[in-house]
Formats: structure tokens, sequence, C-alpha cells
């Protein structure tokens, strides 16, 4: 096992991967609150 060296890691991956979850986030809340917008306009 390699040994580790602290400051060493780049966290390019990560960072990507964080922005991804961020836009995910905010697709699956805004298009729950439409969902919720719509139903309310058209209950019957």
């Amino acid at each position: 096992m390699a040994e580790h060296q602290h400051g060493s890691m780049s966290t390019r991956v990560h960072e990507k991967t964080f922005e991804g979850f961020i836009k995910a986030s905010k697709f699956v809340a805004i298009s729950s609150i439409l969902v919720l917008i719509f139903l309310a306009l058209f209950n019957s």
C-alpha cells in the first residue's frame, strides 16, 4: 500500500461529482415544486 502524502490528491473529480449532485438536486426540487403547483391548480 502506498504512503499517503497529505495535500497531494487531486480534488477535481470530487468537485465535478459535487457539481453534478447539486444540479440533480436543483432539478428534483424544481420538478417537485412544479408538480405540486400543477396538482393544486388542477385538483378536481
